[in-house]
Parts: C-alpha cells; sequence; structure tokens
C-alpha cells in the first residue's frame, strides 16, 4: 500500500511538548461506545487528538463529558440516528507519561487558537497530539470542548493491558432525548 510523504514535524512544537513533564494519571474515567463495541476498544481517527497514524481511546473524567462528546459527533449527522444504541462504561486507567494540557491557557501556549477551541479545527491539536505520541506520551489529558471538564486520550499502543479495566457497564442504553433536556438545565 502507498502512503504519501509525511510531513516533518514543527521542530518548536516537538520542543515545546517535551518540554512538559510525563505525568501518572489514575482515575476511573467515563467512555460512550455503541452497543456490541469493546469499551477498552481504540482506534486511528481524524479528530481533535489524533491525525488518524496512532490508535486512540477518548474518555472523559466525567459521565457528561462523555455523553456530551458523543452526542456532538451524532449532532452532525443529518438526522440524529435513532436505531444504535449508546451505552456508558466507567474505566480505570493507570497511565505512567500522560501530556496534561490542564486548561484553555496552557493550551494557548502551544498555539491553540481558544476562542474558537469548541470548533472542528484540529489544525494545531493534531500536531500537539502527534507531538506528544512521537515523543513517547502515553496519553494527553485536556479540557473537553463539548462539557466543562477534561478528557483522558489514551495512546492505545502506549498502555499495557494491566494499565486499563472496564469497572462497570451501565446496563440501559442512553436515552438521549432526557439527556439534552437535562444537559440543557
Amino acid at each position: 500500500m502507498f502512503e504519501p510523504p509525511r510531513e516533518a514535524r514543527d521542530l518548536q512544537l516537538l520542543d515545546a511538548v517535551d518540554a512538559f513533564s510525563r505525568e501518572a494519571v489514575d482515575a476511573t474515567v467515563w467512555r460512550v461506545v455503541r452497543e456490541g463495541r469493546d469499551p477498552l476498544s481504540g482506534r486511528p481517527s481524524l479528530s481533535r487528538w489524533c491525525n488518524g497514524t496512532f490508535d486512540v481511546l477518548y474518555t472523559s473524567l466525567e459521565r457528561d463529558g462523555a455523553l456530551a462528546e458523543i452526542h456532538a459527533l451524532l449532532s452532525l449527522q443529518p438526522v440524529f440516528p435513532s436505531r444504535t444504541r449508546w451505552f456508558t462504561h466507567e474505566v480505570k486507567v493507570s497511565s505512567v507519561r500522560t501530556l496534561q494540557l490542564a486548561d484553555l491557557p496552557t493550551l494557548a501556549r502551544l498555539g491553540v487558537d481558544t476562542d474558537h477551541y469548541s470548533d472542528r479545527d484540529y489544525s494545531r491539536t493534531q500536531p500537539i497530539a502527534d507531538a506528544a505520541y512521537f515523543l513517547g506520551f502515553d496519553g494527553l489529558l485536556a479540557p473537553s470542548a463539548r462539557w466543562r471538564c477534561s478528557n483522558l486520550v489514551l495512546f492505545m499502543d502506549r498502555i499495557a493491558p494491566h494499565q486499563i479495566e472496564a469497572v462497570k457497564s451501565e446496563p440501559q442504553p442512553i436515552a438521549w432525548e432526557e439527556w439534552r433536556k437535562r444537559a440543557r438545565r
């Protein structure tokens, strides 16, 4: 399979990301997946924190944060999908080399336009994640663009099986209409 040539990484960005310490994160996080999907299964994606070249697992430190992220994604479709069932899972994570991008001012120092952080412009966030992956981080903790909390994005080939465990799965599928009403309050 032919792969197009890759753009060179930004050396200043690599230096800036490398200046962050590698932090351990021991947390119970939330993940939302469609019915039948393993909540511990990551994949490459073209998303805020992945350029499609490595496997990521998106989680949130708050249940509503995980729901808000998936709801925003589903809302992009012409008709909100009503037949697919989505479930919420609690996941215990123990990472050891996580890039902690604690807040919007930290992101701004790395060149992210924080006034438009909730937009779907990933032109700066994807290179940050790529730099973190290249430098050996095992994931990153960053503000959610959809909820007032942080999201933990794991680089799955850097997380050993003993570092991640599904703790609890909610037995009922997400009732999106009910969640929307509650989230508006």
